[in-house]
């Protein structure tokens, strides 16, 4: 049967090629066009997206648009940017517009073939987000690309951080949106925290092209995106328990450096309990007492902190802050910190300032977020490692697309050497010989720690390079860019998505800047450009005799993907290249997964000192042991997902019940059902249905309806009224309640009340939310704990989720009611208000002044209540027509998604094509639709 489909493969070539072989005849159609967008005027070129607007709007559909819209982009990429699609890079465009991944070697240009088809979904003007690995990367694409999209009428954004939300919403109202996965998914998770839906800055999902796919939606999938909120200060805690870990002896605890995990022998509990005790942490003498728990918690992480964690591997210390290195990228990842109290002990070994823990107010992982995307699509390098996982969690296929020119690199066989001291001295000779003889040198390693070892060879040695790691990450794409360069040697932790292709020779544009930053324009800086580029062009040749970029792996990395993407950085575009492994029996993943006794015997059967051997067991071990390690990963990310699905079901609902009650004219109704429910619910718990009346608790009932509806109600009464039926006790309540209600709405305008109760509804709801979120994590923890009695973890957290989901929603609607029970309005002093300063003419709209709502209007309402102690202090609401500051704001600031070159008084200076959604250019703070869009 293989040899039929060996046969079968080599007749009619793979599945893969014959679905590229289908997009032909489209490709052929685009370059069929091109003598017709060549001969139109920049002028007519650039009025065909109000006319692909139009066919839009007259019910046409973008497939049949697709080789118009191809044609149009490539023609203005060649008077833009001095680049022409290559027919492959058209194939991938047609890939992503079909929502696939496109895989695509390194240095194809995958950043010019997104334009194709980030133009074509934007001409709907539902806007497409174009995510990529780094903030560097999303400024640099938005401002590149973003000079096509620009010229040919389209809107561009970029979501950066430390960005205010004017600027955010701005840049999502635009047609084409750039900017990093955390980027997008905290602002969907702060836009879910909002009160207002003039607050939030994402719209409606439509299309997102996701750069170096595979780092983001499987290597970053094993971490959720996480907002928190500080609890208890415990910091002195972790400063004890870490003092008295690190006394521990390597008899005292065993380590799994597979699962990353810890645990304390029996002589090992023993010393803990001891030590603990003579601090003053224990409870008793016994260290598994329910009263120590949060002791064997902390002792637990600071266990991994210490013995399991290293330094320049795992993390580093910068500015006296314990950052994270990304294992895949090798970069730091600002902001984020381990959970469940992993950080604060890593803090405390590195002795450095411990942040209070914090608690999860709002997460998602990033395989939900992106399925919230009704069309998503992906390019990288490498995928096909990881096509199953791909389908199964995002059903996106994997298409591998040719190479522009035939790809000419050597790739050796791996040499394994006894130990890490002969591999590194192999691998410094062999740097050597290739810098003298001006082959340019990629050294890929896995760690900083092994990146500044090498780096100490190397001086030693006297051999001039560059160092790429998380230490350097701010001069990264300058590394890179001249990492070509004749007898140049190179560093570098992971290649994944460094976004600057490593050219032969060196890189124009980054020589231009490096050298003639200081340079004003004019003809000298002209001279020396050219002179640069002659420069650059004579020392490729130089380069190419010399065999092309020469990459050297230190060691291979656990996932196959990551050693092919450094691979990938030679050879590109048809250079002659060389790739490399060097390994050892010391390396992490010989050590840990490896298969050691096979290993062992063949590197002792009489190697010497120094010598590299070459052997296809060694080799399929190394496969072998990756394979077990991914599969290992996609378990984990599997597991993540399907608890996460759980929440995920439930976050929707918390998340459309959040936007209707934004959305609602009105919310009475809601608040009155809350009410009705929380009183049924009060009548039932002390007078239950069936039972008989002299088993009632009436004076329970009295004391319920007092603390939790502010009602003194005389039940003794209605029992001697013989009144003694459920059904008349909550029809009684009710109406009491709804007097009540009723007069506290007296003198209050209406639109107060109905932002009143909004306010209340949303409040509540966050408030229970964050704490089902605090209560799944906990059950997390243990339900794992369920499989000794036979029971299926993953049910066991679904129906107790479940179970603790209705929980909050009566909380919920328990808080509501006691809130608007025991609230006290009253309208605030007039004669207290300040003077507002005069407004803008362009907020005096109607005859009448648009206020900012968060100065105080000149009528508004406060109010005060005693339930929580957080929220008793008074607040206003704004009411009439209101703009918020961030409205204000962005009205002044609107300019920045069109250019320079427009006045906002002048229409005629505006762009051709403006996005009916786009806030007006004239600056009014109205949507274009709503203002100068009326006449179209």
């Amino acid at each position: 049967m293989l040899g039929l489909n060996k046969v079968a493969k080599a007749i009619f070539g793979s599945s893969n090629e014959r679905f590229v072989k289908s997009l032909q005849p489209t490709v052929r159609q685009i370059n069929a066009l091109e003598p017709r967008y060549e001969a139109m005027g920049d002028e007519e070129l650039q009025d065909q997206t109000r006319i692909f607007r139009e066919r839009l709007a007259s019910g046409e559909k973008l497939d049949n648009l697709l080789p118009e819209a191809f044609a149009t982009v490539r023609e203005a990429s060649k008077r833009v940017l001095g680049m022409r699609h290559f027919d492959v890079q058209l194939v991938g465009g047609i890939v992503l517009h079909r929502g696939e991944i496109a895989e695509m070697r390194t240095g194809e240009g995958k950043t010019l073939v997104a334009t194709t088809a980030t133009y074509l979904n934007a001409l709907e003007g539902k806007g497409v987000h174009v995510v990529t690995v780094n903030d560097y990367l999303a400024k640099r694409d938005s401002e590149w690309m973003g000079r096509v999209h620009r010229w040919l009428g389209l809107t561009v954004g970029a979501i950066l951080p430390n960005m205010h939300d004017v600027e955010r919403r701005l840049s999502y109202e635009a047609d084409v949106t750039y900017g990093t996965n955390n980027e997008f998914g905290f602002d969907y998770l702060r836009d879910n925290m909002k009160y207002e839906r003039a607050q939030m800055v994402q719209r409606a999902f439509n299309h997102a092209i996701v750069d170096e796919v595979d780092s983001i939606l499987i290597d970053e999938a094993r971490t959720p995106l996480i907002i928190s909120g500080p609890t208890d200060d415990k910091s002195e805690l972790y400063r004890q328990v870490d003092v008295i870990v690190k006394t521990f002896r390597p008899e005292h605890y065993e380590k799994d450096e597979k699962a990353k995990s810890i645990i304390l022998t029996e002589g090992g509990t023993e010393f803990a309990e001891r030590a603990l005790e003579a601090a003053g942490l224990l409870e008793g003498d016994n260290l598994y007492d329910f009263e120590n728990t949060q002791v064997v918690h902390h002792l637990n992480q600071a266990l991994r902190a210490v013995h399991m964690f290293r330094l320049d591997t795992d993390y580093i210390v910068r500015d006296g802050k314990v950052v994270i290195i990304d294992e895949f990228t090798g970069r730091m990842m600002d902001g984020r910190r381990w959970s469940d109290g992993l950080h604060q002990a890593v803090e405390a070994k590195e002795g450095v300032d411990i942040k209070p823990e914090n608690q999860t107010l709002a997460s998602i992982t990033f395989q939900n977020y992106f399925r919230l995307y009704p069309k998503l699509s992906g390019m990288t390098g490498t995928a096909s490692t990881e096509a199953p996982e791909f389908y199964d969690i995002y059903k996106l296929n994997v298409v591998e697309i040719p190479t522009n020119l035939p790809v000419k690199r050597q790739d050796d066989q791996d040499e394994f050497y006894k130990n890490e001291a002969d591999k590194f001295a192999a691998i410094v000779k062999a740097i050597g010989e290739k810098a003298k003889s001006g082959q340019p040198v990629l050294v890929g390693t896995v760690s900083i720690e092994k990146s500044e070892a090498l780096s100490k060879f190397l001086t030693d040695a006297k051999v001039k390079h560059s160092v790429l790691n998380a230490r350097y990450h701010e001069s990264e794409a300058h590394i890179v860019a001249q990492a070509g360069r004749l007898g140049a040697v190179t560093i570098a932790t992971n290649m994944a998505g460094r976004g600057t292709d490593i050219q032969l020779g060196g890189n124009v544009e980054f020589r231009v800047e490096d050298e003639l930053s200081q340079v004003p324009e004019g003809a000298e800086r002209e001279a020396a450009i050219a002179r640069i580029r002659e420069e650059v062009k004579a020392e490729r040749e130089k380069v190419r005799e010399a065999g092309g970029l020469f990459v050297l792996g230190t060691e291979r990395h656990e996932s196959r993907r990551i050693d092919n993407q450094l691979r990938g950085r030679s050879g590109r575009q048809g250079d002659p290249g060389l790739s490399r492994f060097y390994l050892s029996l010391d390396d992490d993943l010989l050590r840990i997964f490896g298969q050691q006794n096979m290993l062992t015997r063949v590197m002792n059967s009489g190697l010497e000192d120094g010598e590299a051997i070459v052997h296809p067991w060694i080799s399929k071990a190394i496969e072998t042991a990756q394979k077990k390690v991914e599969a290992r990963n996609y378990d984990v990310r599997k597991q993540l997902l399907q608890y996460d699905d759980v929440m995920n079901d439930q976050r929707k609902v918390v998340y459309e019940q959040r936007a209707d009650i934004m959305d609602a004219d009105k919310v009475s109704d809601i608040v009155e059902e809350f009410r009705r429910d929380t009183v049924a619910d009060l009548v039932s718990a002390h007078a239950p249905i069936g039972s008989y009346p002299e088993q009632w608790d009436i004076a329970g009932m009295k004391a319920a309806a007092e603390t939790e509806l502010n009602l003194i109600v005389p039940l003794e009464d209605w029992v001697k009224e013989n009144a003694v039926d459920q059904e008349i006790f909550i029809e009684r309540l009710n109406a009491l309640m709804d007097e009540k209600m009723a007069a506290k709405q007296e003198g209050v305008p209406a639109e107060s009340w109905i932002q009143v109760e909004k306010n209340f509804l949303l409040q509540s709801l966050d408030h229970y939310w964050k704490e089902h979120l605090a209560t799944l994590d906990a059950l997390r923890q243990v339900v794992h704990l369920r499989a000794y009695a036979q029971k299926q973890p993953i049910n066991e957290y679904k129906a107790e989720a479940f179970q603790l989901f209705e929980r909050m929603l009566r909380q919920v609607r328990e808080d509501v009611t006691k809130m608007l029970a025991f609230a006290e309005f009253r309208m605030p002093d007039a004669s207290a208000l300040p003077d507002l300063p005069e407004l803008p003419d362009f907020l005096k709209l109607d005859g009448g002044p648009r206020l900012p709502s968060d100065r105080l209007p000149s009528d508004g309402l406060g109010f005060a209540f005693g339930d929580r102690a957080a929220s008793a202090a008074p607040g206003v609401f704004a009411m009439g027509d209101l703009l918020s500051t961030d409205e204000v704001e962005a009205a002044r600031s609107v300019a920045h998604l069109f250019g320079a070159d427009f006045a906002p008084e002048d229409p005629e200076s505006w762009p051709r094509t403006v996005s009916r959604n786009t806030l007006c250019p004239c600056g009014s703070g109205r949507k274009y639709k709503h203002c100068h869009g009326l006449a179209d």
